[in-house]
């Protein structure tokens, strides 16, 4: 394992060469690989940003074909890394990143910064989507919280959705506004890479106070945020899980159920008991996180 990368790049770099050349035709692949000889021999930078935006053109623009296990072989390579959703010029980019000499951590750096720099949006969506596998984790923080302030829907879910970068190196600030704006934003929340381990007492309260401010408008509160509240359950709490479970919505019926099975407070476990069927269904697994969601309107 190369000391830059917190993973075996050269793994999963061939993993994901082969991926990308099962998934484009002859031309461009041969395209794409004299290319990569070029850079790696002239180590031009100009000539690699040209690369890098061409290669839609190239590769197209098709969802990836992926191969039976692959999602199992890249987590273990990278744990938390996933192409599920890309597709081949998504994938071909973040490939070829990869391909950057990163020996030398400030050029490194420059020559990826000034690409986000200059990326339109789906090549910004490659490059957050890159967080993972790029070289030395820590100096992208701020970058990745830049990510975290887009507007642009699908550089947002780039950012957030199965992506472990956020997880493994955000500070508690920066992790509690990813979770708030994925919530704001009606992002798939539960698709946040590490979001049960790096709940915290003070994103349960912004959250709480988030739903407070959404219902005083008379508006909907997306009851996934619950799972974020759920361990920090106080008497004062209470009340809202009791608000919950009198809702005619059935995903806070549930949330409100998960809520109180999750928590140690002993009133939540009162609480449950007299809602036996939302009980039962809990434990024997009918109700979980995952079927509330599947309660959530898509927008």
């Amino acid at each position: 394992m190369s000391a830059e990368y917190a993973y075996d790049h050269a793994q999963l770099s061939d993993v994901l060469q082969s991926v990308v050349r099962g998934n484009v035709d002859a031309d461009a692949w041969s395209w794409l690989t004299s290319e990569v000889e070029t850079y790696r021999s002239q180590g031009s930078s100009g000539r690699f940003n040209g690369v890098f935006a061409r290669i839609p053109r190239k590769t197209g623009k098709s969802p990836l074909k992926a191969t039976s296990g692959l999602e199992e072989r890249l987590s273990a390579l990278r744990p938390g890394f996933s192409v599920e959703g890309w597709t081949v010029d998504r994938l071909t980019r973040v490939w070829l990143l990869m391909q950057i000499d990163a020996s030398e951590p400030s050029q490194y750096f420059s020559q990826i910064e000034n690409l986000f720099l200059a990326a339109e949006m789906s090549e910004l969506v490659a490059l957050y989507s890159a967080l993972p596998i790029l070289a030395y984790p820590s100096i992208w923080q701020k970058r990745c919280a830049e990510g975290i302030r887009s507007n642009i829907g699908q550089v947002l879910n780039a950012v957030i959705c199965r992506n472990p970068y956020p997880a493994e190196e955000l500070d508690e600030l920066a992790w509690n506004q990813l979770v708030l704006k994925a919530v704001f934003t009606e992002q798939p929340v539960l698709e946040i890479v590490g979001l049960r381990e790096r709940r915290n007492p003070e994103l349960a309260r912004s959250l709480t106070d988030y739903a407070r401010e959404r219902w005083s408008a008379h508006r909907q509160v997306n009851p996934l945020l619950w799972l974020c509240v759920a361990p920090y359950l106080d008497d004062g709490l209470l009340q809202i899980v009791k608000r919950l479970f009198d809702s005619a919505n059935p995903a806070e019926q549930h949330a409100a159920g998960l809520v109180c099975q999750e928590s140690d407070l002993p009133a939540a476990k009162t609480l449950l008991e007299q809602f036996p069927s939302i009980k039962s269904s809990i434990e024997n697994g009918q109700v979980t996180w995952s079927t509330v969601a599947g309660l959530v309107p898509v927008k």
